[in-house]
């Protein structure tokens, strides 16, 4: 079976400054890779040239296509570390997760029965039936950290992306988040996933790569955690706590 995801020399400059550097990665469908490094060390970007956002040299394929005609196509799925949400705006949590279904929508938006049918999936996946109506901006962080992902879910994208779905989330929505990732794996989809928890990576991904603009480890989970390979990169035990943001 072909790759879900296949990036092969992909570089990608800003001006002066590399911000990846002839970065290669395979993941095949149906499975978790954890993507992991330092601030700085191009985790967002690598995303963004995924999705087809930013410019880059080498190759690039999602599911055999550009990463701009799989987001075009609805096959790709993201949810950004940050949203640049007005929290005070009068928007409800389905509304937010309905947003999702716009690629399968027609020009005017409105949602028919398999949409709402999907929302609905996706709102009670990520337990957030009950909130449904909830004014978005009225969420703990990892209510709303959920919220979003849900609206990926509705989407049902093939490919996810996740950049750091854990930061700032409490215990409960942490522990629905794995447990639902999880779920999508079981189910076939791809998931490439930033997080800086070293100790959940054993537990959720089937391999993961360590990226410093350039990939320094890739490999399973316990070669990639080798303590000699934290030492050299970061001076770190995996047992150790460390805070990474993209």
């Amino acid at each position: 079976m072909s790759a879900a995801i296949e990036v092969e020399g992909a570089t990608v400059r800003y001006g002066d400054v590399l911000a990846l550097d002839e970065v290669s990665l395979t993941v095949a469908p149906g499975r978790v890779c954890g993507l992991l490094g330092t601030n700085g060390s191009g985790k967002s970007t690598l995303f963004k040239t995924l999705l087809g956002l930013v410019p880059a040299d080498g190759t690039v394929r999602i599911l055999g296509r550009t990463g701009a005609a799989a987001r075009k196509e609805g096959l790709i799925g993201y949810v950004p570390q940050s949203e640049q949400v007005d929290w005070a705006f009068p928007v409800r949590v389905r509304d937010v997760v309905m947003m999702g279904r716009y690629g399968r929508m027609g020009p005017r938006r409105r949602p028919r029965a398999a949409d709402r049918e999907a929302v609905g999936r996706a709102l009670e996946r990520t337990r957030l039936t009950d909130l449904a109506d909830r004014q978005i901006g009225a969420l703990s962080g990892g209510q709303r950290k959920r919220a979003f992902i849900a609206r990926a879910i509705a989407q049902e994208s093939a490919v996810l992306l996740l950049d750091e779905p854990f930061a700032g989330v409490d215990k409960r929505s942490e522990a629905t988040v794995t447990e639902l990732l999880l779920q999508l794996r079981g189910e076939g989809h791809t998931l490439l996933v930033s997080t800086h928890d070293l100790a959940q990576v054993p537990h959720l991904c089937d391999e993961a790569l360590l990226l410093q603009r350039r990939v320094l480890a890739r490999g399973t989970p316990e070669q990639v955690l080798r303590p000699q390979v934290l030492m050299e990169a970061f001076g770190v035990h995996p047992e150790e706590e460390a805070t990474w943001t993209s």
